[in-house]
Parts: C-alpha cells; structure tokens; sequence
C-alpha cells in the first residue's frame, strides 16, 4: 500500500514523501480500515518536525485521524462489521491507504454524516468539547480564548453557546472578526487594534471572565490572563506562536490565576467510558443539527503532502485541510 513515510524530523513539506509499504493486518482486537479521508492537525506537523509531545522513531509514518470503511476484522472483535464506515482519531500512520486500530477505539459514523465532517469528528472536535468541560463552567459564565479563529478556537464557541457559556473571542488581526462572523461566531475582539480592551468591555460589560484558554503563548497568555477575574482559571492549550508565556506577575499574583495545562492524551486517558459517550453523542447531536461545523478548506492527495502541509499554515484558512490516499 501507499503510506506517507519520513526518514528524519524536519519540515513535514521535505521529509514526508510517498512510498510503498507492506498492508497491514489485524490481530486479536483489532481492524483493518480502508482510509478515505484523514485531516492534517498543527499537532501531527510538529511530530514531523520533533517538536510535540510525542516522538515516533525514525524512519515513521504520520497522521493520526481518519474515516475509513472496516476492511478486515480481527479475532474477538464485535460490535464492527466490514464494510461498516468508522473515524478514529487516535491512530498514527492515519496518512496512508490502509490502517490497523484497535477496535474498541473506533466510532461507527451515523449514515447522514459526510466524510469531510467524520474525517474530523474525533481530534478537534472531542478536544474541543472535553476542553469545555475541564473548565468547568456553567451556564451564563464569561469565559476567553485567543487564536478564536483556529479549528478548536471555532469549535469552543460553538459548543459553549450550545450549552450557554458566554465566549470571548481574541484574534491578531480584524480580518479573523468578519470570518468569524460569516459562520455565526460573534463576541470576537482584534488585538491589532489599540482600542481593543475598550472592545472587550463593551462585549462583556461587568461581567467577571472566569476562564480563559491560551493556544498561543507569547504576549498574547498575558493577554488572557490580564482579562481573567479574581480566581480566574487559565488553561494552556497550544503553544501556536511561542512556547514560552509572558504574563504579568502581578495579574497571578492579585488574581490568584491558577494555570493549568491541557493535553488531550492525558485528559482522555483520565475520562471514563459514560463520559466519553456522553461528549461524543454530543457532538454527534450538534453536527446532526448544524449547531456545529466542520469546514474544509481542501482536499490533496498523498503525493501534495507538500502543498498541503504549505497550504495548512496559510493565515486566513477557513477549514481543514485534508488528505485523501
């Protein structure tokens, strides 16, 4: 089969090419999936180039999500059938014709759903929504985010308005309001402009914001955190622009700023299965109803890894970039 394979870290638009490789087959719990579609996540681009969490030996496979049909099922497997369309999105080497996951991992897709919307269903989605509720907030809570306009940014508010939890948007440039506004997204606040914490309090008014959400890094956390009220809560979820936060010592100090971080495989790894379900079966209700969206921006094959690595990091990208083997 054809498989996108790198033989070092580097940029994932040098070192990712196609090449052929042996099919897999599946053991005892697992299943063998025809992949159709598997998006590029900013977290499968810094495994390429070493700089995430997670470092796969060399040389390596890439990708981690998919839809896909069940090919093949392994011994003890049940509850999947073949020729049955699933997403997963927990299993790497997901940049290739044909993948091996275990089968309690995979989500049956429900017949009215596309693949460009399940291809996308478990990464951004799931960590959107198991993010909104490590915040623990409630209904009619003020909560801000920065990078507003990026796919877990769009999805937060989407979910949190669903659920009646007040967002924040912040963004770096005024272009990141109007786009965010054509998809229904309000609340959103450019920090290009001088006057923009003016902006924020004419959105929020008295409001205490209880939590933020820092994909960023750089100024922009101290950002977030100079918004936050006593007792505010922010979570770190990215790091899009430095690893390294600059936040006012006083803000954590007066405040009493707690900072945390979220990872999602720690999170998830902590959640139990009702959980889970429940999480899933609601961003499966919210995509059914149209609450929630899932844009793509374009599809490449295999061999465009190289524009459709390019093409991921373009500003102004309103959907996902996908693959298609």
């Amino acid at each position: 089969m054809r498989a996108l394979v790198q033989p070092r870290f580097g940029d994932p638009a040098e070192v990712l090419s196609v090449q052929e490789v042996p099919d897999p087959e599946p053991g005892p719990g697992q299943a063998l999936v025809r992949v159709l579609l598997s998006p590029i996540h900013n977290h499968d681009l810094w495994t390429a180039r070493g700089s995430y969490g997670f470092k796969p030996e060399m040389p390596a496979r890439a990708g981690t999500e998919a839809v896909g049909v069940v090919e093949a099922l392994g011994e003890g497997v049940e509850g999947l059938r073949v020729g049955q369309r699933v997403a997963t999105g927990g299993s790497f080497g997901a940049w290739a014709e044909l993948i091996v996951a275990p089968a309690a991992g995979l989500i049956p897709v429900p017949d009215g759903m596309t693949d460009e919307a399940a291809s996308q269903l478990v990464s951004m989605p799931f960590s959107a929504i198991a993010l909104l509720d490590f915040l623990e907030v409630s209904e009619g809570d003020w909560i801000v985010q920065n990078a507003a306009n990026g796919a877990v940014g769009r999805l937060l508010s989407q979910l949190a308005e669903a659920r009646g939890v007040h967002v924040l948007g912040l963004v770096r440039r005024a272009d990141g309001v109007a786009e965010l506004a054509e998809q229904g997204i309000e609340q959103v606040v450019a920090t290009d402009d001088d006057g923009w914490r003016d902006r924020v309090r004419e959105i929020v008014g008295d409001a205490p914001i209880v939590a933020g959400v820092d994909s960023v890094g750089g100024t922009s956390a101290g950002d977030v955190v100079s918004l936050l009220a006593e007792d505010g809560v922010l979570v770190v979820f990215g790091a899009m622009a430095s690893p390294t936060m600059e936040i006012g010592s006083g803000d954590v100090i007066f405040k009493q700023v707690v900072i945390k971080g979220f990872w999602g495989s720690k999170v998830f790894a902590a959640m139990s299965r009702e959980k889970r379900a429940a999480l899933m079966g609601e961003l499966v209700s919210g995509i059914g109803s149209g609450a929630l969206t899932l844009p793509v921006e374009k599809v490449y094959g295999l061999d465009e890894i190289a524009d459709a690595a390019r093409a991921n990091g373009e500003p102004g990208r309103r959907g996902k970039i996908l693959l298609r083997p």
